[in-house]
């Protein structure tokens, strides 16, 4: 019965999403007024990652049963959403009554579909992995059409999209699926057999891709961090604190990181994933950091309440920071597509001792176009002649050098005990946001 009248109150108040270009001088700013629902946060910032919007502030409120969040935004290019077609995309995605992201699965394996084959796969990661994967799937007369790779303190996860190189469709045959599964399994689980690789086969239904990965590495466990760390990464990871906010009954999570895109939607994932509402929260960028402030509690409405879990909330987030951090020296290729092409590039960056710490893969209109985070196999920078030699190899034009990523130290926040970016904001606007929400209901 609560359920059903949680389905009425939601049809009849169904969400209010404004989008407006007038208001704010650098950033086009979008507000939802919705009833509360858990995981509405992740829905709404997710949609805004699915059309690369930048988010450079935002304000979060959702007491009692009304939601109300205020996003400024911008395009990669710094300036604000003019394109009707993404704006007749937000609004109708989150005027939509239906739930924006799939119910979460928690195999991992092989999934077949009409267009492609599904492989979400995890293991131990090792200089060469990536090629090892590719050489497979060409010898499997699979064509990679997209994919992603992340590596993270010592654990690698990817979810690749791959075709029948003759049909250019799905794989459906139960036999070959096996095989796939069985060779990969080898190839992920390499010399170490105390840590299998995690390959099985997952129900239906698909989950947006950046938030599998980060729940593959979360199973995996990638957040307990291992005991020999270089040096100069404890300055380099972001800052993280939980402490009570015994007045309101909230944990506050307080953050500052080197900025990117999708920032706020990884650490938004990971918390709802860990089973975590946000109430209240904001969201301050600057020009090369982010810095932002939340109020949780548990789904059972209960705060953090041990060390213990605290200390595994911030790992956690600081995992969820790291994993898609751009590490190293980035590379761009862009060429026609053909079978067996991402196997070739890997396999000459393992011939040259590369490590690839990341890996977009994508084709669009027969093109390839793949994006590495390279690194050598210390996890230093790479040799500006090794890369040289190896785009003489692979083609001068074909192969791009973008920058080298390699984020700096972040400054050390400085706050008091209720947190120094909400203060008064969270007594004051927060709860008169609220008011006039209501007094529109």
């Amino acid at each position: 019965m609560d359920d059903e009248y949680a389905k009425f109150v939601r049809r009849m108040n169904p969400p209010r999403v404004v989008i407006d270009n007038d208001s704010c001088e650098d950033a086009t700013v979008i507000q939802v007024d919705s009833v509360n629902k858990h995981g509405i946060l992740l829905d709404v910032v997710q949609v805004l990652a699915d059309v690369n919007l930048v988010i450079t502030k935002a304000y979060i409120s959702s007491d009692g049963v009304w939601f109300m969040d205020v996003f400024n935004v911008i395009d990669r290019d710094g300036k604000k959403i003019r394109d009707k077609d993404i704006i007749n995309y937000i609004q109708i995605r989150l005027e939509s009554n239906a739930s924006f992201v799939p119910s979460m699965r928690d195999s991992v394996g092989v999934t077949p579909s009409e267009e492609h084959t599904l492989i979400e796969l995890s293991g131990t990661d090792r200089t060469g992995l990536l090629s090892e994967v590719c050489a497979v799937l060409a010898d499997l007369h699979c064509n990679v059409v997209n994919a992603e790779i992340w590596t993270h303190n010592t654990r690698a996860a990817a979810v690749v999209h791959v075709t029948d190189d003759t049909t250019g469709r799905a794989i459906k045959d139960p036999d070959r699926l096996a095989s796939i599964k069985e060779l990969l399994c080898n190839v992920l689980r390499g010399n170490n057999e105390s840590k299998a690789a995690k390959m099985t086969l997952a129900t239906s239904g698909v989950t947006n891709r950046d938030r599998r990965l980060h729940q593959i590495m979360f199973a995996d466990r990638d957040y307990e961090r291992a005991e020999l760390r270089r040096v100069e990464d404890k300055g380099s990871r972001p800052h993280i604190t939980a402490f009570d906010c015994s007045q309101k009954y909230y944990t506050v999570i307080t953050m500052r990181a080197k900025d990117r895109p999708k920032l706020l939607f990884d650490i938004i994932c990971t918390l709802t994933d860990m089973q975590y509402v946000v109430f209240h929260g904001m969201v301050d960028t600057g020009r090369t950091e982010a810095y932002q402030e939340f109020y949780i509690r548990h789904v059972d409405g209960v705060p953090i309440s041990s060390e213990a879990e605290r200390e595994r909330v911030v790992q956690c987030l600081e995992a969820a920071i790291e994993r898609r951090a751009s590490e190293g020296l980035e590379l761009q290729l862009c060429t026609d597509d053909r079978v067996g092409l991402l196997s070739d590039i890997t396999r000459v960056f393992r011939e040259n001792s590369l490590c690839i710490k990341r890996a977009e893969i994508s084709t669009k209109g027969g093109k390839a176009l793949d994006t590495f985070y390279v690194t050598d196999v210390t996890g230093n920078a790479v040799d500006p002649k090794m890369i040289d030699s190896i785009r003489r190899e692979i083609g001068q034009t074909i192969l791009q050098v973008k920058c080298n990523s390699t984020p700096p130290p972040p400054k050390s926040p400085q706050g008091t005990a209720m947190g120094f970016l909400f203060g008064n904001l969270f007594k004051a606007r927060s709860f008169q946001n609220l008011k006039l929400i209501r007094s529109y209901s």
